[in-house]
């Protein structure tokens, strides 16, 4: 027998010391506290679920790992001539700009799980349960944004060893705030995603023609000055630009307000749309 308590044992045990309230479509009968305890609860079985599959962080352990020795080893000649530094010149270019992408591609994995979570029944086991469905929501952005973290740390490590230089650890620190602000916005995107999409297939294909044209038409790997007129016009508006060029200018030097606050502004937009799409989806749902 396990000595490590199940992720449904520990749920059940903590909401078995919560007063019980009628399942209801909404949340309005359950108090604040009722929802923060649910939400803690639902936290410490998500990631019970990782601790006995370690092979889910794999993901956050090795993208940051080869994309940052892809990009600097392979790219990075070539680019960083461009910018006149060379190679190590592309390393203080494209570090932060691996920040920017960190956030929006662990943000899918939450879409994916979250349709796994549907097809493999433990949603029908939710909704017998006396807890705020909103709690489920949040646990799972808070699990993921964990993940995001750990991949981030990964990464600077892998870039400190390829020569990135930390000179203003107060800006790394509000990039890496920054960016979990942002990818929190749009987990509530992929959340969507994985509440109307009927597998995890499927939420994985469409964002992957989400993430591949805001990636690669951004400012996170290369300038943008050589790109066509029309693709310039796209980068202006994309987060992804925006993020990355405030993530640099917080950790390198340069105009940070301009970019730092058009983030803010992505991030809040999107969060203020989706999260209501969200959270009725899941409620109509479950």
């Amino acid at each position: 027998m396990s000595a490590h308590p199940s992720p449904t044992a520990t749920l059940n045990e903590t909401l078995h010391a919560t007063p019980s309230h009628p399942v209801t479509s909404a949340d309005a009968r359950i108090p604040l506290r009722g929802h923060l305890r649910h939400t803690g609860a639902l936290i410490r079985r998500n990631l019970l679920w990782i601790r006995q599959d370690p092979e889910s962080m794999f993901d956050a352990l090795l993208m940051p790992i080869v994309f940052t020795l892809l990009f600097v080893y392979v790219f990075g000649g070539s680019i960083g001539q461009a910018l006149g530094g060379g190679q190590n010149g592309y390393v203080q270019y494209v570090i932060p700009g691996m920040i920017a992408m960190m956030s929006m591609t662990l943000s899918q994995g939450v879409g994916t799980g979250f349709s796994q979570d549907f097809n493999s029944g433990v949603m029908d086991r939710f909704r017998t349960l006396p807890i705020g469905r909103g709690s489920v929501l949040f646990a799972k952005i808070t699990v993921e944004l964990t993940r995001m973290l750990f991949a981030t740390a990964v990464l600077m490590v892998v870039a400190v060893l390829v020569g990135f230089d930390i000179t203003n650890w107060p800006g790394l620190f509000a990039t890496v705030g920054l960016s979990a602000l942002f990818a929190s916005s749009i987990m509530w995107v992929f959340l969507t995603l994985g509440v109307i999409l009927k597998n995890a297939q499927s939420v994985q294909a469409m964002g992957f023609l989400v993430l591949f044209p805001l990636q690669f038409g951004s400012s996170i790997f290369a300038p943008t000055k050589s790109m066509p007129g029309w693709l310039q016009h796209f980068t202006d508006y994309n987060p992804l630009s925006t993020l990355a060029d405030a993530a640099r200018g917080l950790m390198i030097g340069g105009p940070v307000a301009h970019d730092l606050w058009v983030t803010i502004g992505w991030s809040v937009a999107i969060t203020a749309v989706m999260a209501p799409v969200a959270i009725h989806k899941f409620r109509t749902k479950t």
